[in-house]
């Protein structure tokens, strides 16, 4: 929409959860998190929480596509929750969440992938959350959240590190 509230355009169209999404660097894309509900069942069940204004996605992949909504793409298949997708500053990656390594749903760390869907490479190797990764606008530090060093309690702090390619 515009910026005033004014000519709100629906991007996607598709049963399912859509959210978190962020510009690439040069305005003409997004990246955003999906639950796509495949059989009749999980259909049911998303339509259910729907109608008590509740959504409960365990299961997301990360989509791009135009600002307009067109050119779609899915570019992860990994299974589990990925989520809190980034840009990388020249563009051509994107920096997310996952769990799909983890052997209890809580355990995140952050990934790097090509805009196409390949090249997935793990940033983080650590038992507990790290997500919502992004870049400084040069590219040279990074922020993300972590459950790391908070002596088991359910703080969460954040962490800034120098990035190198």
């Amino acid at each position: 929409m515009d910026i005033n509230g004014k000519n709100v355009k629906q991007i996607t169209n598709e049963i399912g959860y859509d959210g978190g999404a962020f510009f690439s660097p040069d305005g003409k894309k997004l990246v955003f998190r999906a639950s796509r509900p495949k059989t009749e069942e999980t259909k049911k069940e998303y339509l259910d929480y729907l109608k008590q204004g509740l959504v409960a996605p365990t299961e997301m992949e990360l989509y791009t596509c135009n600002v307009d909504g067109s050119d779609l793409k899915q570019i992860t298949s990994l299974g589990k929750a990925n989520w809190a997708p980034f840009y990388s500053p020249n563009g051509k990656k994107i920096i997310f969440s996952s769990n799909h390594k983890g052997s209890r749903g809580f355990q995140f760390n952050l990934f790097m992938i090509n805009e196409d869907g390949s090249g997935l490479e793990q940033i983080t190797y650590d038992g507990v959350f790290d997500s919502f990764p992004m870049f400084s606008p040069d590219g040279k530090k990074i922020i993300f959240s972590s459950n790391r060093n908070n002596n088991g309690t359910r703080d969460t702090n954040l962490f800034v590190a120098d990035w190198v390619d």
